[in-house]
C-alpha cells in the first residue's frame, strides 16, 4: 500500500452499505501538514474519477494536533476545507483536541496536555511551552498567549467537532466503542479514549466501526467489527485514507 500513489482494494472487509455515498475517512494527522496535503491531493484526484455526480463525504477521525510540527497549519487547512461546498466534511474530535480544549478552559486541570503532545502545538503557534510542573500562573499566561496567537477560526473549529458520525453500515469515531453497549449510549470518554476493551473485542456492533487513536504500524487494521486507520503519521510518516462505497473499501496512504 505504501507509495502506491492511489487507492487499492482493502482486503478482508465484509460487504457493507454506504447509502450510495462516496466516503473518504482519514486517520490521525498529528500536526503532519505535509502528509495532509498529500492525502488531499490523492482524494481530489480520486473523487474526480469516482464521484459520478455525488458530493464526496470527508470524515476526519480526530487528533489533528500535537506531536507533529505543524498543528496550526493543519487546523487552518481543515477550517478552509470545512467551508468548501463541493465536499461534505465531518471533523471528529480526538482525545488530543479534548485535552487542548480542557487546557484552554482551565490550565490548572488541563496541564497534562502539555506533556503528551501539547508542547508541540504551543510551539507551532509560536508560544514557548512551559513544564507540566510549572506554577498555575505560568500555565494561565501560556494559555492566554496561545489564545492571542490562535485565529478565531481555529478555536471555532475545535469547539464544534463531532463525536460520532454514522453513514449506512459504518460508524466513525476517534478511539472506538464500548463492547456490549449500543452506539447511541456510548460515552464521550470511550469514543475518545478507549483502547483494549474495544481493540480486543470480536463482538459485532450495530455498524462497522472506523476509528483512529491506536496504531501499531504503517498499515490499517481490519477486523470483523472495526477498521483502524491510524497509522502513526507523526512517527511512521504514513497518513492513511480509506474510500468507502456500497460493498467496496479502498485504501491509500502518503
Amino acid at each position: 500500500m505504501r507509495g502506491s500513489g492511489g487507492f487499492v482494494p482493502l482486503p478482508d472487509v465484509a460487504v457493507r452499505r454506504a447509502e450510495g455515498q462516496l466516503v473518504y475517512a482519514i486517520g490521525d494527522i498529528h500536526g503532519r501538514y505535509d502528509l495532509l496535503q498529500s492525502i488531499l491531493r490523492l482524494i481530489v484526484a480520486d473523487a474526480a474519477v469516482q464521484a459520478n455526480g455525488r458530493r464526496p463525504v470527508l470524515v476526519f477521525c480526530g487528533d489533528y494536533i500535537d506531536r507533529g510540527p505543524a498543528s496550526a497549519e493543519v487546523l487552518a487547512a481543515l477550517a478552509w476545507l470545512r467551508r468548501r461546498p463541493d465536499y461534505e466534511t465531518h471533523l471528529l474530535i480526538g482525545n488530543h483536541e479534548q485535552a487542548m480544549l480542557r487546557y484552554l478552559a482551565d490550565p490548572e486541570s488541563g496541564r497534562p496536555w502539555v506533556g503528551f503532545g501539547g508542547a508541540d502545538t504551543l510551539a507551532a503557534y509560536g508560544v514557548a511551552p512551559p513544564d507540566v510542573a510549572d506554577d498555575t500562573e505560568i500555565h494561565v499566561e501560556t494559555r492566554d498567549r496561545l489564545l492571542d496567537a490562535m485565529p478565531a477560526s481555529h478555536l471555532d473549529l475545535l469547539q464544534s467537532l463531532e463525536t460520532l458520525v454514522t453513514i449506512g453500515d459504518y460508524a466513525f469515531c476517534h478511539a472506538g466503542a464500548r463492547p456490549g453497549r449500543p452506539l447511541a449510549d456510548q460515552t464521550v470518554q470511550d469514543l475518545l479514549w478507549i483502547r483494549q476493551p474495544f481493540l480486543e473485542s470480536t463482538k459485532p456492533f450495530e455498524k462497522m466501526i472506523v476509528h483512529g487513536h491506536s496504531w501499531d504500524g504503517p498499515e490499517p487494521v481490519v477486523r470483523n467489527n472495526r477498521i483502524g486507520i491510524d497509522t502513526g503519521a507523526y512517527e511512521t510518516g504514513v497518513l492513511t485514507c480509506i474510500r468507502i462505497e456500497d460493498g467496496r473499501v479502498f485504501v491509500a496512504a502518503t
